[in-house]
Protein backbone atom coordinates (compact mmCIF):
# COMPACT_ATOMS: atom_id res chain seq x y z
CA UNK A 1 0.00 0.00 0.00
CA UNK A 2 0.80 3.80 -0.77
CA UNK A 3 0.35 6.42 1.43
CA UNK A 4 -0.23 8.91 -0.76
CA UNK A 5 0.71 11.99 1.31
CA UNK A 6 -0.92 15.04 -0.85
CA UNK A 7 -4.64 12.94 -0.17
CA UNK A 8 -3.60 12.49 3.62
CA UNK A 9 -2.46 16.69 3.57
CA UNK A 10 -5.51 17.56 1.91
CA UNK A 11 -7.66 15.60 4.33
CA UNK A 12 -5.89 16.91 6.91
CA UNK A 13 -6.40 20.56 5.46
CA UNK A 14 -10.38 20.08 5.10
CA UNK A 15 -10.44 18.81 8.68
CA UNK A 16 -8.47 22.16 9.78
CA UNK A 17 -10.77 24.23 8.08
CA UNK A 18 -13.90 22.63 9.26
CA UNK A 19 -12.98 22.69 12.62
CA UNK A 20 -11.74 26.15 12.44
CA UNK A 21 -15.16 27.89 10.58
CA UNK A 22 -16.80 25.81 13.23
CA UNK A 23 -15.09 26.76 16.42
CA UNK A 24 -14.99 31.07 14.96
CA UNK A 25 -18.61 31.24 14.16
CA UNK A 26 -19.35 29.34 18.05
CA UNK A 27 -22.52 31.33 18.76
CA UNK A 28 -24.30 29.94 15.48
CA UNK A 29 -22.92 26.69 15.08
CA UNK A 30 -24.15 25.11 18.47
CA UNK A 31 -27.51 24.29 19.79
CA UNK A 32 -30.80 23.30 18.67
CA UNK A 33 -31.28 26.01 16.42
CA UNK A 34 -28.07 26.34 14.57
CA UNK A 35 -26.40 27.22 11.39
CA UNK A 36 -22.94 25.50 11.43
CA UNK A 37 -21.13 27.23 8.06
CA UNK A 38 -18.45 24.41 8.26
CA UNK A 39 -20.86 21.48 7.10
CA UNK A 40 -21.04 23.19 3.65
CA UNK A 41 -17.90 21.27 3.72
CA UNK A 42 -19.28 17.40 3.92
CA UNK A 43 -20.22 17.89 0.48
CA UNK A 44 -16.19 17.56 -0.50
CA UNK A 45 -16.36 13.67 -0.11
CA UNK A 46 -18.50 13.64 -3.73
CA UNK A 47 -15.26 14.95 -5.24
CA UNK A 48 -12.58 13.93 -2.74
CA UNK A 49 -12.43 10.38 -0.64
CA UNK A 50 -9.73 11.81 1.89
CA UNK A 51 -11.99 14.42 2.77
CA UNK A 52 -14.02 11.77 4.79
CA UNK A 53 -11.76 11.21 7.57
CA UNK A 54 -10.37 15.08 7.43
CA UNK A 55 -14.06 16.10 7.98
CA UNK A 56 -14.62 13.39 10.76
CA UNK A 57 -11.56 14.29 13.01
CA UNK A 58 -12.56 18.29 12.62
CA UNK A 59 -15.74 17.50 13.60
CA UNK A 60 -14.39 15.69 16.48
CA UNK A 61 -11.87 18.33 17.25
CA UNK A 62 -14.64 21.39 16.99
CA UNK A 63 -17.07 19.73 19.15
CA UNK A 64 -15.03 19.46 22.20
CA UNK A 65 -15.39 23.01 22.31
CA UNK A 66 -19.40 22.67 21.48
CA UNK A 67 -20.47 22.48 25.47
CA UNK A 68 -22.23 19.47 24.75
CA UNK A 69 -18.84 17.05 25.70
CA UNK A 70 -18.60 13.77 25.08
CA UNK A 71 -21.87 12.90 23.69
CA UNK A 72 -21.30 15.78 20.97
CA UNK A 73 -18.44 14.19 20.47
CA UNK A 74 -19.44 11.06 19.25
CA UNK A 75 -22.82 11.73 18.18
CA UNK A 76 -22.16 14.86 16.27
CA UNK A 77 -19.06 13.18 14.57
CA UNK A 78 -20.63 10.14 13.75
CA UNK A 79 -23.43 12.28 12.18
CA UNK A 80 -20.66 14.25 9.92
CA UNK A 81 -19.03 10.80 9.32
CA UNK A 82 -22.50 8.90 7.87
CA UNK A 83 -23.19 12.08 6.34
CA UNK A 84 -19.46 12.37 4.25
CA UNK A 85 -19.85 8.49 3.57
CA UNK A 86 -23.21 8.68 1.75
CA UNK A 87 -22.04 11.87 0.32
CA UNK A 88 -19.40 10.17 -1.42
CA UNK A 89 -21.60 7.08 -2.90
CA UNK A 90 -24.31 10.08 -4.07
CA UNK A 91 -24.68 10.05 -7.78
CA UNK A 92 -25.27 13.87 -8.05
CA UNK A 93 -24.07 16.82 -6.07
CA UNK A 94 -27.91 17.45 -4.92
CA UNK A 95 -28.27 14.41 -3.45
CA UNK A 96 -25.02 14.52 -2.02
CA UNK A 97 -26.00 17.39 0.23
CA UNK A 98 -29.31 16.14 1.46
CA UNK A 99 -27.08 13.26 3.60
CA UNK A 100 -26.10 15.83 5.68
CA UNK A 101 -29.01 17.13 6.17
CA UNK A 102 -31.15 14.55 6.88
CA UNK A 103 -28.02 12.88 9.29
CA UNK A 104 -27.22 15.70 11.09
CA UNK A 105 -31.60 16.87 11.81
CA UNK A 106 -31.97 13.01 12.94
CA UNK A 107 -28.84 12.15 15.02
CA UNK A 108 -28.25 15.94 16.21
CA UNK A 109 -31.98 16.44 16.74
CA UNK A 110 -32.16 13.07 18.90
CA UNK A 111 -29.61 14.18 20.83
CA UNK A 112 -30.25 17.45 22.36
CA UNK A 113 -33.40 16.24 22.90
CA UNK A 114 -32.22 13.80 25.15
CA UNK A 115 -29.39 15.88 26.54
CA UNK A 116 -31.16 19.72 27.07
CA UNK A 117 -34.66 18.27 26.90
CA UNK A 118 -35.88 20.59 23.74
CA UNK A 119 -38.79 19.45 22.12
CA UNK A 120 -37.42 16.43 19.39
CA UNK A 121 -39.65 17.56 16.18
CA UNK A 122 -38.66 20.83 16.64
CA UNK A 123 -35.52 20.37 17.51
CA UNK A 124 -35.49 18.12 13.99
CA UNK A 125 -36.74 20.80 12.03
CA UNK A 126 -34.48 23.62 13.41
CA UNK A 127 -31.22 21.20 12.54
CA UNK A 128 -32.23 20.19 9.33
CA UNK A 129 -33.18 23.95 8.26
CA UNK A 130 -29.80 25.11 9.71
CA UNK A 131 -28.27 21.83 7.84
CA UNK A 132 -29.97 22.45 4.24
CA UNK A 133 -29.12 26.33 4.63
CA UNK A 134 -25.59 25.15 4.67
CA UNK A 135 -25.49 22.33 2.11
CA UNK A 136 -27.87 24.02 -0.28
CA UNK A 137 -27.51 28.04 0.24
CA UNK A 138 -23.79 27.94 0.78
CA UNK A 139 -22.27 24.17 -0.02
CA UNK A 140 -23.37 23.55 -3.76
CA UNK A 141 -22.65 26.97 -4.67
CA UNK A 142 -19.52 26.74 -3.50
CA UNK A 143 -18.70 23.04 -4.99
CA UNK A 144 -20.21 24.37 -8.47
CA UNK A 145 -17.99 27.60 -8.05
CA UNK A 146 -15.26 24.81 -7.58
CA UNK A 147 -15.39 22.17 -10.01
CA UNK A 148 -16.36 25.27 -12.78
CA UNK A 149 -12.82 26.37 -12.46
CA UNK A 150 -11.31 22.80 -11.81
CA UNK A 151 -10.02 23.01 -8.37
CA UNK A 152 -11.75 20.09 -7.68
CA UNK A 153 -12.60 17.24 -9.84
CA UNK A 154 -14.64 14.03 -8.90
CA UNK A 155 -11.93 10.92 -8.46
Amino acid sequence: MIINATKISRGALIGALYAVLTISLAPISYGPVQFRVSEALTLLPFYLPEAIPGLFAGCVFANFFGGFGLPDMVFGSLATLIAAVLSRKSGNIYLAALWPVVSNMIIIGVMLHVLIEVPLVATCIYVGLGEAGACYVVGVPLMKILEARKIIVRG
